[in-house]
């Protein structure tokens, strides 16, 4: 399945139409916030509220970041959040870094299930997945066959030299 994802052209073209919707989803949710006015601050206090009672949605060590990061840094995060979202759904319509931008969906969508939340983040994750496993396939109908083509040509690569000494 994997070497499928990874290579075959009509996996390519499935995967297109996966990165289109789900690029549009976060492009849509992030331009809402942008354009509309965004306040993470409610959110994270219901999140922290989530943590306690007899069935907690939300697990003790990340209500312990919410509260003791993330609530004191809530002006960083009314601009990560929306900014991230619309740049990754940029990134996945337009093919370009798109498994980085799968990635950092992905980041997104599971802060989000850590918050409490699920809605659709679960289906976003499962086709975030499938972009990150597919690679380069996954962005071949994108601007990526050409800014990574450009990348490995113009870049030299690192070559990294280390030795293992034996210490016996």
């Amino acid at each position: 399945m994997i070497q499928y994802l990874r290579t075959n052209r009509f996996a390519s073209y499935i995967l297109t139409v996966l990165r289109l919707y789900i690029g549009w989803q976060w492009l849509h949710a992030g331009w809402g916030k942008i354009s509309g006015g965004f306040d993470a601050s409610g959110f994270l206090a219901g999140a922290i509220k989530q943590a306690t009672g007899e069935h907690p949605a939300v697990q003790p060590w990340w209500a312990d970041f919410l509260s003791g990061f993330a609530i004191h840094n809530v002006g960083l995060f009314n601009v990560l959040v929306p900014w991230g979202e619309f740049l990754v759904g940029v990134g996945l319509i337009l093919g370009t870094f798109t498994t980085f931008a799968a990635l950092m969906g992905a980041v997104m969508n599971f802060s989000y299930m850590f918050s409490g939340t699920t809605s659709t983040n679960p289906q976003m994750v499962l086709i975030e997945i499938l972009v990150l496993v597919a690679g380069f396939n996954a962005a071949k109908i994108g601007l990526d066959r050409w800014v990574i083509l450009f990348l490995k040509t113009k870049i030299p690569p690192v070559k990294l030299k280390y030795t293992l000494k034996n210490t016996a």
